[in-house]
């Protein structure tokens, strides 16, 4: 290992070209990964950010938030199941917003909801009529707080009066308002969606402590007979694309990662071979086989871990002069994902080289 590192000190000019092509796929690796985190998280925070363990939706959407309706009655006999803690409606509408001094529309996500996501303060009445919280990311679009925007078709003006975090739906800024504000604008913007009081597009549940949450659900949808009842989780994963979106990108990443883990395996199959005669007098003095073999997948993993540090500060650059329509998310558990996948493939490809240090002979190669 020291005769590893010694060697990388010295002459680290040797490594440039495996160096160099891993800090390229970690730039691609980081921004494959970053854009499936950011476009993840803006198209799935709505049902993210829910305390509730579950979500009820009518049978007939097909476990699409949006056709989902969900009636008084239906919600009466999901309260009664055993094992249902409470229910809290939730729904959205997808409308242009228009904010004062910005010639553009901000893509709002207009929810209607009962339960505070997660990032809201416990409101106990704060929020009014014609009042919201607005999404982080809207800030990008101009919104500020005490801002008035025109919001759908009928520019029903609302106040924006505090903030919310990754509550994002379908890459449209969470805008969340009372039921009856949120009833009147999909209303107005689209009239065959019209919904009267107390009806919903679904339902969030939270269960009683210990209950088992398959069981609960199953119990729901056989006492109404006309609900889906799904995992917070699962429901994400229904929303349009995301399943496939995730599938696309891993795929990508995963082939990256071999790709990576090739040119290491080619740079040391070349060292290897053009330090063989070094080798065999390393074993003439009494070097084994592990040793030699140690030092060069230190190598590969300083190399790694090098490159991933300059990859990680290129992106970051890069990302400041992206558009900001772009959504990018660096996720630490994905940095930690990246960097350990940059260098296990890297040690991986390395280790392609420990046939030809075994088999050299300090005789032959001597001689």
């Amino acid at each position: 290992m020291k005769l590893g590192l010694i060697e990388l000190f010295r002459k680290p000019a040797r490594f440039g070209v495996a160096g160099a092509s891993l800090v390229l796929l970690t730039v691609l690796l980081l921004f494959l990964g970053g854009l499936l985190d950011g476009l993840y998280r803006s198209s799935t925070g709505l049902l993210r950010s829910q305390r509730a363990e579950l979500v009820v939706f009518s049978s007939d959407a097909r476990e699409s938030l949006i056709r989902s309706r969900i009636d008084p009655e239906t919600r009466a006999q999901v309260e009664a199941v055993p094992g249902v803690q409470s229910a809290g409606g939730l729904g959205v509408a997808l409308v242009g917003g228009r904010v004062p001094g910005e010639d553009e529309l901000a893509n709002l996500a207009v929810v209607g909801f009962e339960k505070e996501p997660n990032s809201m303060p416990m409101l106990d009445g704060v929020l009014g009529p014609d009042q919201a919280f607005a999404d982080r990311t809207l800030e990008a679009a101009g919104v500020e707080l005490g801002q008035v925007i025109e919001v759908g078709a009928a520019r029903t003006p609302v106040t924006v009066i505090g903030w919310v975090t990754d509550t994002d739906f379908l890459q449209q800024g969470g805008f969340w308002v009372q039921p009856d504000t949120w009833r009147r604008i999909l209303g107005e913007s689209r009239p065959d969606a019209n919904l009267p009081p107390g009806t919903f597009q679904v339902l969030s549940l939270t269960i009683e402590p210990g209950a088992d949450l398959a069981l609960v659900a199953a119990a729901v949808d056989a006492a109404t007979g006309t609900t889906t009842t799904l995992t917070r989780q699962d429901a994400v994963l229904a929303l349009p694309g995301i399943r496939e979106q995730n599938s696309t990108f891993s795929s990508i990443i995963y082939v990256t990662l071999f790709v990576a883990g090739l040119v290491v395996a080619l740079f040391f199959a070349l060292l290897t071979l053009e330090r063989i005669g070094l080798y065999a007098v390393f074993k003439a003095i009494g070097a084994s086989t592990r040793q030699i073999f140690t030092g060069v997948i230190t190598q590969a993993v300083v190399v790694a871990l090098v490159s991933f540090v300059v990859g990680a500060i290129l992106i970051l650059l890069i990302t400041q002069v992206l558009p900001t329509g772009i959504p990018i998310a660096f996720e630490p558990a994905r940095l930690v994902q990246t960097a350990i996948g940059l260098v296990v493939m890297s040690a991986l490809g390395a280790a392609i080289s420990l046939r030809r240090v075994v088999k050299v002979d300090p005789a032959s190669a001597i001689g």
